[in-house]
């Protein structure tokens, strides 16, 4: 269960991505849709995707979720399936995720 922040419940996900150079423009391409599809549901407060100043194709997508269930949700809709299939043969190295509950913001 997430920390309760004015009565809202805050999970905040940074998720690691670091793509072979060749498809990184496919690899941005299918960000904006997941992106645009993430920041349409209910359950998100914020979903957008940075890159590494220092290392190129090192990228990190930062989402922040009103709850877990927002991000149950999330994890069944077709545009999270779509890109986790179509980024899997893309990675140089495993995805990895933190997932953080947010008591306040400052």
């Amino acid at each position: 269960m997430a920390i309760q922040r004015g009565g809202i419940q805050v999970i905040v996900i940074h998720a690691f991505i670091t793509i072979d150079a060749a498809k990184r423009e496919k690899f941005l391409e299918i960000s904006k849709l997941i992106i645009k599809n993430s920041q349409a549901e209910e359950g998100n407060i914020s979903y957008q995707l940075y890159e590494e100043a220092d290392q190129p194709n090192s990228f990190v997508m930062l989402e922040e979720w009103k709850d877990l269930a927002a991000i149950q949700f999330h994890g069944e809709t077709d545009h999270f399936k779509n890109f986790m299939d179509e980024t899997s043969e893309m990675l140089v190295e495993p995805l990895r995720a933190e997932r953080y509950e947010i008591a306040r913001k400052l």
